[in-house]
């Protein structure tokens, strides 16, 4: 078939617009042929298993979905009872970008903070984190925060821990959205576990379709007391490939060798190169009028332009507005974006804060 779009086009909206790792289409292209057994009781998600094992820690179990709503949605409800809340921040994907799924789909209510970063604490649950045993409020079961967060930023294993500690003395489980996790592990140098099974972590929901996956994520049982019914939940939420065994084995190309931090770490780099160019245009004064909201710590830029710029350099360069009533908009880099994608990029917003 002829490609249908501009093979060359380019945009900073999302680390999903990227296309598949040549890797990983190969890893598919290897899992293809002959006859597996459906449903995830094939040799791929079985070797999944010891991968996952490898990063994460003995007694992990993985649950291969569709997509990163799916994960979270099922992964919350295996957590929690009926009457169980869920605590996360306004800004949480499972608050604004899920449809309403965690309610309609998984009958969670959620509980969300305000925070001026994307980020929970222990004070910033406490918010939320009471009424435990009123039987008219929905109890407050579990804490969800998202790694690298809708903002950009980065919780440190430290502020992990201390979250799962405090949930877990006051009777709740610590569930992490993982949809940038790999940027979040190249961005601070360490392994997956020194932020989620060695720092308290309960569920995590992990995110390869961002990093050079077609589709599929993961919800991944750190500990086995957490959750309960994911054999079932999984299929009751539209969640169980027949043929799973082509997740399973993108997930194995992206994580049993170095593909996941190459991957993220070029994405890292490819934000600060754009990250870098803008303060050096600011300091030369060849760029005007932009500031940053959020500091840049993985694949992300947060800015504030003037009035109409944003909409003149989307002529050329697709991104979003996060907040339209105060200029503010979002920068995503990913695997495949260039150096070149983004000199062309700074060069454009330049061209139009100069004129504005």
């Amino acid at each position: 078939m002829t490609s249908l779009h501009d093979l060359l086009s380019r945009g900073f909206a999302s680390d999903n617009y990227s296309g598949i790792h040549p890797e990983i289409l190969d890893a598919i292209v290897r899992a293809n042929g002959a006859h597996q057994i459906a449903y995830g009781d094939d040799v791929y998600t079985a070797e999944l298993q010891r991968v996952f094992t490898r990063h994460f820690g003995e007694g992990v179990e993985a649950f291969p979905v569709f997509n990163g709503t799916g994960a979270n949605v099922t992964g919350l409800q295996s957590m929690l009872p009926r009457w169980g809340a869920v605590i996360c921040a306004s800004t949480a994907h499972i608050h604004t970008d899920e449809g309403g799924a965690p309610e309609r789909v998984g009958g969670l209510k959620l509980l969300p903070i305000e925070t001026p970063d994307g980020k929970l604490t222990p004070a910033l649950i406490d918010q939320e984190a009471w009424g435990w045993g009123d039987e008219h409020r929905a109890q407050p079961l579990v804490v969800s925060i998202t790694q690298t967060t809708e903002l950009g930023t980065l919780y440190t294993p430290a502020e992990v821990r201390a979250i799962a500690d405090h949930a877990h003395a006051n009777g709740m489980l610590l569930h992490m959205d993982g949809a940038r996790i790999s940027n979040a592990a190249a961005a601070l140098g360490v392994p997956f576990r020194e932020f989620t099974s060695d720092a308290g972590v309960d569920v995590l929901s992990f995110g390869g379709t961002k990093n050079g996956m077609m589709l599929g994520e993961c919800i991944v049982v750190l500990n086995p007391h957490s959750s309960t019914g994911l054999k079932y939940l999984r299929k009751l939420n539209m969640q169980l490939s027949s043929k799973m065994r082509f997740i399973s084995a993108q997930l194995i190309a992206l994580l049993d060798g170095d593909l996941w931090l190459r991957n993220a770490d070029h994405a890292n780099a490819m934000a600060a190169r754009l990250r870098g160019a803008l303060e050096e245009g600011l300091a030369d004064g060849s760029v005007t009028g932009l500031s940053f909201s959020q500091p840049t710590q993985a694949n992300a830029i947060f800015a504030v332009l003037p009035a109409g710029v944003a909409d003149k350099v989307r002529e050329f360069y697709r991104f979003y507005d996060w907040n339209p009533a105060t200029g503010e908009v979002r920068w995503m880099c990913g695997f495949d974006t260039t150096p070149d994608d983004v000199d062309d990029f700074v060069a454009a917003l330049k061209k139009e804060l100069i004129s504005a």
